[in-house]
């Protein structure tokens, strides 16, 4: 008796699990040539589910150094290319469960470089634009130089980078120039910067009178800092004249301009007031007569 009864009991079992095997092949027809069954759908959600799940580890690896501010930035861009994996991965996991998705492949590669091609340039902002939230070359307030254009940054974009030149000039920047062209960062090392200004003055100049008017008109300005303290370079012997530079530092490299006039008007007055001579070329010219 309790042996028939085991074998019913295999024979229920078998019976159920007979039919759990007929529900999971149970097919569902969408096309002529796509038909998917409910094994197939099961799979497909656990890939799904394992995808998000790693591209939510990796938008925590690449957003964890990042400020609040550029979390949300990159969470957009990252969310367009999240929905651009879920397509790649859907149309590999149907293809390798045996659904014919030539044609969805075809179209899609079609439309994918119809798109590369219209929106080059843009992708090219997109991505330049992730690359600077995350490597952080760049950051608000920073004053670059970029195909001989000097601003200070304000606002930067996923496609642009919004600066603000000395004239008060908005300098709009397409992110992709960052990865074609040299940038110079002036203030990535902070604010200060070495600035200087050249002069030349005449031969027969007493040069160490020369290199204290020079010091002094660079010390007595109130925008240059005294430690590093300024220094004069005697340069070159010119054609016309003793080549000198100053050298001094200033906190606000973004305005150099101003304080450099200035000590350029001062470095005038100080020569004039001491009889130190800025020449003008000369050139001399023989004039041979034939006869």
């Amino acid at each position: 008796m309790q042996g028939l009864n085991e074998l019913e009991g295999k024979i229920t079992e078998s019976s159920a699990w007979e039919k759990v095997k007929d529900f999971l092949y149970l097919h569902i027809d969408f096309t002529d040539k796509i038909s998917i069954s409910i094994l197939d759908m099961l799979v497909i959600v656990t890939v799904v589910v394992i995808t998000t799940i790693i591209l939510r580890i990796i938008l925590k690896l690449l957003t964890r150094k990042l400020p609040e501010t550029d979390k949300s930035k990159f969470n957009v861009v990252f969310g367009y290319f999240r929905w651009l994996v879920y397509v790649i991965i859907l149309l590999i996991t149907l293809d390798s469960l045996g659904v014919n998705v030539t044609a969805v492949f075809a179209a899609s590669a079609a439309l994918l470089i119809g798109v590369g091609l219209a929106l080059q340039t843009f992708f090219q902002d997109i991505i330049s634009g992730v690359f600077i939230l995350i490597d952080q070359s760049v950051h608000v307030g920073d004053i670059i130089e970029i195909e001989g254009k000097v601003g200070r940054i304000e606002e930067i974009k996923l496609r642009t980078t919004r600066a603000v030149t000395i004239d008060n000039k908005v300098l709009v920047i397409p992110n992709h120039l960052y990865l074609t062209n040299s940038l110079y960062n002036w203030t990535q090392n902070g604010s200060e910067t070495r600035e200087s200004v050249d002069v030349g003055v005449a031969y027969g100049s007493d040069v160490q009178l020369v290199k204290k008017l020079l010091l002094q008109a660079a010390s007595t300005h109130p925008d240059v800092i005294l430690e590093p303290e300024p220094v004069v370079i005697f340069m070159d012997f010119g054609d016309s004249s003793l080549n000198f530079r100053l050298v001094f530092t200033l906190n606000d490299s973004f305005k150099a301009a101003f304080p450099k006039s200035d000590i350029r008007f001062e470095i005038d007055r100080l020569f004039r007031e001491n009889n130190v001579t800025i020449p003008f070329p000369q050139r001399d010219i023989h004039i041979i007569e034939k006869k």
